[in-house]
């Protein structure tokens, strides 16, 4: 069980024993992570003092990939973003070696989804600058080479990290369009991979006027958790044991799951959103274990969800029973 973007101060205030701490890396330019520390790249180690604090392994996920907006892909083929994106890189990577001990590295969510639709299902056919960087000047200049070369720096700058690819159910038109996909990127050689269940709490999407950070609309936001009427749990499920079996047989993290709390009433306030997925993964853990499932970090993709600070003790006393009786891994 891991948490994101928690203050290590309410962790410790209730007593939790989190596994893995998790807290992106982002951008370039004003937003780059490099600066965000000196020297450049000391935010790694910052990461890494606050899972050790808490007793957890350090878990970045690298956003570096959107730095100029969400499926702008452009960037690709800059050189000087490029230069700059491989030179991160290898400053992540070393500095996580320089931490000496194991770390995870979720690499580049929403970002393969949008090559996925922009590719037509080929990722030959997106280039990108890969040779520049001479650590990978023997791969491809296209997608492939870019995620070879992910996992081939961490091999060699970095051989305590564990990484793994993100996958984005929207990318195709259906799991198995997906696998397809990614095992054409080289998803299965990383060290595992990740899915998500959904980046907000569900009520975050039921309100009206919807708040600016659920304005996608849509419904079936909230899963039926008897796995009776669609969308279910188990259905949810099922999607992942393709992956996980057309991947390589990876094991599967489930990153930044939402927090709410569950509720027969639709919607919530901020900070108060209704959800289900914590309650039920927690509940039910040996069927996401029969999945392949790892390892499940909790946490928001967006301001106004529920946190720690904000679940009435839902967290605490959850991972408290849970860790009672532990479903073994296989």
């Amino acid at each position: 069980m891991g948490v994101g973007s928690q203050p290590n101060s309410t962790i410790i205030s209730q007593g939790l024993k989190p596994d893995i701490l998790d807290q992106y890396l982002v951008g370039a330019g004003n937003g780059d992570w490099t600066t965000w520390n000196s020297p450049a790249g000391a935010y790694v180690g910052v990461v890494a003092s606050n899972a050790q604090q808490v007793g957890a392994i350090p878990m970045y996920t690298l956003y570096q990939m959107a730095t100029n907006g969400d499926g702008n892909l452009a960037d690709l083929n800059d050189s000087t973003f490029m230069t700059r994106y491989w030179a991160n890189i290898k400053l992540l990577y070393q500095q996580i070696a320089a931490y000496g001990k194991p770390a995870i590295v979720n690499l580049e969510p929403d970002f393969w989804g949008y090559a996925e639709l922009q590719s037509n299902q080929n990722p030959t056919t997106l280039t990108a600058l890969v040779t520049l960087n001479p650590d990978c000047a023997s791969l491809s200049n296209d997608i492939v080479g870019l995620a070879g070369c992910l996992v081939k720096m961490a091999r060699q700058y970095a051989p305590k990290a564990y990484v793994g690819f993100p996958i984005s159910d929207w990318g195709g038109n259906s799991a198995a369009q997906v696998v397809t996909f990614m095992s054409k990127v080289g998803a299965q050689s990383a060290d595992f991979i990740v899915t998500m269940t959904l980046d907000r709490d569900a009520g975050c999407f039921e309100v009206s006027p919807l708040p600016s950070e659920c304005s996608r609309g849509g419904t079936g936001y909230y899963w039926d958790e008897t796995n009776q009427t669609s969308p279910t749990f188990s259905e949810h499920l099922a999607r992942v044991e393709q992956y996980q079996s057309g991947l390589g047989n990876l094991p599967v993290i489930w990153w930044q799951t939402p927090m709410g709390v569950p509720s027969s009433t639709p919607g919530g306030t901020p900070g108060h959103y209704r959800d289900n997925r914590e309650d039920y993964f927690l509940k039910h853990p040996s069927e996401l274990t029969a999945v392949g499932g790892l390892a499940v970090v909790f946490g928001a993709g967006a301001s106004n969800q529920t946190t720690l600070a904000t679940d009435g003790g839902q967290y605490q006393a959850l991972s408290t029973a849970y860790l009672s009786s532990p479903a073994p891994l296989p």
